[in-house]
């Protein structure tokens, strides 16, 4: 593509990484990226995929801004206390880069409208606070032959990791690793354990990093790898994780071929007690 003076301008620093060049930085204003979830890992995450160049972003989250969530949630501010949490960061995105196509979607994912919503992006990145939708998402993104970038945290401490059991072995999914949620109520959430203020931007920009290696294909991929963060410790750790031969998901004797298994009494208790509030 031929870039503007503006664009040259604004993508020097991009153009000028032989890993990146004018082809990547073309390759990342034609690319469309969902976010689900515009709250603590939300946040740097859709403002560096937006200042990066990213052409297209799709947002989900249905929860509105609220002033508890000004601790950690940098893309919204004072002003944007009650408003829809897709607007305040579309209207921030806007203000970060024109180039950019914001695709707002303020709904619940739910197993009737998650592999339509998948399909019509290149790679998923999860910035929930929520065992249901992350699970949900992980076997739509395997069932759509999408990329899947997760990231999560609570306290002080995050990890990372990108999911593609669509390519086969040896790429594993999140159920190779966590075979199936834990039961509503054991795992406390953000609101209930707390989170310090500058770890999801620490956590949110590893993940908006592996979104753009991931859509520029370069680098080593997370997948097959889960990078642990200690903020508190200031250490980061990276474990292998390998492909679960007996995953339910992605194993050679599958059990979930269609996302049937997430309409269900027990999925319906999870997703009432986690919400899609986006840490």
């Amino acid at each position: 593509m031929d870039f503007t003076e503006d664009q040259i301008q604004r993508y020097a620093r991009h153009i000028l990484l032989p890993e990146v060049g004018g082809t990547g930085q073309a390759r990342l204003l034609g690319s469309r990226v969902l976010v689900v979830g515009a709250g603590g890992l939300g946040s740097p995450l859709l403002l560096y995929l937006a200042a990066a160049g990213v052409g297209t972003i799709g947002i989900v989250d249905h929860d509105a801004v609220d002033l508890s969530n000004l601790q950690r949630q940098v893309i919204h501010d004072q002003a944007s206390i009650g408003r829809p949490k897709v607007e305040s960061a579309a209207a921030r995105i806007a203000a970060i880069n024109p180039d950019v196509r914001v695709e707002p979607w303020p709904l619940r994912l739910d197993a009737g409208n998650v592999l339509d919503l998948v399909s019509r992006y290149d790679i998923v990145a999860d910035g929930t606070d929520n065992f249901a939708t992350r699970y949900l998402l992980n076997d739509a993104c395997y069932l759509a032959g999408r990329p899947l970038v997760s990231a999560a945290m609570l306290r002080f401490d995050g990890q990372v990791s990108t999911f593609k059991a669509h390519l086969g072995p040896p790429h594993p999914c999140y159920r190779c690793i966590f075979r199936e949620p834990p039961p509503p109520g054991l795992i406390p959430s953000c609101s209930e354990a707390g989170v310090l203020g500058a770890l999801p931007g620490l956590v949110g920009s590893l993940q908006a990093g592996e979104v753009l290696k991931e859509l520029l294909g370069i680098g080593e991929s997370l997948s097959g790898r889960l990078l642990l963060i200690d903020a508190l410790g200031s250490g980061f750790q990276r474990i292998a994780v390998p492909r679960d031969p007996d995953c339910p998901l992605c194993g050679t004797a599958p059990q979930y071929r269609d996302l049937s298994h997430h309409g269900g009494p027990g999925h319906a208790a999870a997703a009432a007690a986690c919400g899609l509030e986006g840490t």
